[in-house]
Formats: structure tokens, C-alpha cells, sequence
């Protein structure tokens, strides 16, 4: 392949909502460090490779977390339920206490991890590469939950959206 050099012509609000069109689940990841717990909302979560188990997820460079986040020994990948957007959203905003009056445990990997929720991926630190103004993580899957049969949250063109019921 060669290397032709192309002008972009769209801008970064162009991009976002192109993007939007995809629709994404809303996952948040957790970890805890010396300083103590923390979270914050993805949309970027995907798998990787089922040997071995990788999945990956990004991080802006500007979020106030990142140094913590790519220290952890450990975090969880919570996968939400469609009524949990006010999870997403407390987990999305700085500042706040976001672990107050939330059902949480440690997991087996020794990462917090939300109870009540479409399914949790605990992870060990597998690589982080560079992805602009992003970094990209990926973690190797340790220990998963993935119980019942309730709809996750989706994301798309900006907003919420629930699943509809699939006729019989």
C-alpha cells in the first residue's frame, strides 16, 4: 500500500456525530490504587481476541484519572443494564462522590466491581498503546459475570436508547 498524503475534510463535531451513528453499550471501568477508588463511563469497549482473553477499551488523555488508570494492577469492565443510566452519568462527571450509594464489591481479581449489572470483565493490565488523543487499553480477562437475561444500555447519536422486545 502507499502512503497518500490526503487533506481531512470534515471537522472533529463532523466526526462525532458520524461516529454517533454507531450504536455502542455503556461499560464502566473501575479500579482502586493507593489513593483509593475509581470509575469513570466508556463507550469505546470491544473484544479483542478469545485466546487470549483480551478485551480493549479508551481513555481521553485529558481525563484527570489516566495516570491511575494505566497503573492499576487490576479494574473491572461493567457492562451496564438499560436502566442504569444514571449510573453512566454519575460515572461520566468529575468531581463527584461516584461510589456513594452504589452496590459494589471487590472482585476475585481484587478490582471494585458493580453488583446488579449485564456483565462485569475483571482484567489485568495486558497493553496500552498510543491512540491520538486517547490512550487504548487492553486487559487480559481474569474473571467474568454474565448472568440473566435483562437488556443492556445502549448509546447512539448522543443519547440513551433501550433495546426493543423481540417478537416471539
Amino acid at each position: 500500500m502507499s502512503n497518500i498524503d490526503l487533506d481531512i475534510c470534515f471537522d472533529a463535531r463532523e466526526l462525532r456525530n458520524a461516529l454517533g451513528r454507531f450504536a455502542t453499550g455503556i461499560a464502566v471501568v473501575m479500579a482502586q490504587d493507593e489513593e483509593g477508588l475509581l470509575g469513570v463511563t466508556v463507550n469505546s469497549f470491544s473484544a479483542v481476541s478469545l485466546d487470549p482473553p483480551l478485551v480493549s477499551f479508551c481513555m481521553a488523555r485529558t481525563l484527570s484519572s489516566l495516570r491511575r488508570l494505566e497503573a492499576a494492577t487490576s479494574y473491572s469492565v461493567n457492562i451496564l443494564l438499560e436502566h442504569q443510566s444514571e449510573i453512566s452519568h454519575r460515572f461520566s462527571r468529575p468531581g463527584t462522590d461516584k461510589f456513594a450509594n452504589i452496590a459494589w464489591e471487590i472482585g476475585p481479581s481484587g478490582a471494585p466491581r458493580l453488583k446488579h449489572i449485564h456483565a462485569c470483565f475483571e482484567c489485568v493490565p495486558y497493553a496500552h498503546y498510543d491512540g491520538g488523543d486517547h490512550v487504548i487499553f487492553v486487559g487480559r480477562v481474569v474473571h467474568l459475570l454474565a448472568e440473566g437475561d435483562d437488556r443492556p444500555l445502549l448509546f447512539y447519536r448522543g443519547r440513551y436508547h433501550r433495546l426493543h422486545p423481540t417478537p416471539p
